[in-house]
């Protein structure tokens, strides 16, 4: 039988803890990656290209 004593039941919760530490760091990890691979260079999206279609509308 098992008896948890305060000191074994603080050990547990600090290993718990630094699971969920890793756990957490992991994940901040994933979504970084995601969003670097999705990431869209400024220089793609700021590039101003003449639209004639609205010029012609504006003249008529």
């Amino acid at each position: 039988m098992l008896v948890v004593t305060p000191r074994r039941k603080r050990e547990h919760e600090d290993r718990g803890e630094q699971v969920q530490g890793a756990e957490r760091e992991a994940a901040r990890q994933r979504l970084l990656a995601q969003a670097e691979a999705e990431r869209i260079p400024a220089e793609e999206t700021t590039r101003a290209v003449p639209d004639r279609r609205w010029r012609r509308e504006q003249q008529q």
